[in-house]
């Protein structure tokens, strides 16, 4: 789904957030299908599996579906995974919620009624602006 009317990343950003996530792209709201069983259980178990290898050697961190906003877009990755240095914590040592940065491996499942080129864009963006490795996974 998208918005007829063009939008400032300002704007967008004060919008309530809604369910399933809806990603700012180009001036656009883009609403994400609602993932289903099969994306959900594969997007758990990856965040899960990175998070018991490098969470407590505080390599780095993995999360589901977080907005990261940057370079101009605010995008909800499936699954992002930032190095341990990278994560904005704050002052009380707790993850933030506003992630404005770009993620160093960003993961998209590809859901039925999904766009590639959308998600392959959002991949393209995160590499273009620092990310380091982007995986598209289409089951």
């Amino acid at each position: 789904m998208t918005t007829a009317r063009y939008l400032t990343l300002e704007e967008f950003l004060k919008l309530p957030e809604t369910k399933p996530a809806s990603e700012f792209i180009n001036g656009c709201l883009y609403q994400k299908p609602m993932p289903q069983g099969k994306h959900s259980r594969l997007q758990l178990k990856f965040c899960d599996v990175v998070n018991h290898v490098a969470e407590t050697t505080k390599i780095a961190l993995a999360f589901p579906e977080l907005r990261c906003t940057f370079a101009g877009r605010s995008i909800v990755p499936d699954a992002s995974v930032f190095l341990w240095q990278r994560v904005p914590f704050d002052a009380d040592g707790e993850v933030p919620n506003a992630f404005n940065i770009y993620p160093d491996w960003t993961v998209e499942i590809l859901s039925p009624d999904q766009k590639a080129t959308k998600v392959i864009s959002n991949i393209l963006h995160c590499l273009k602006h620092g990310t380091q490795l982007g995986w598209l996974i289409d089951f």
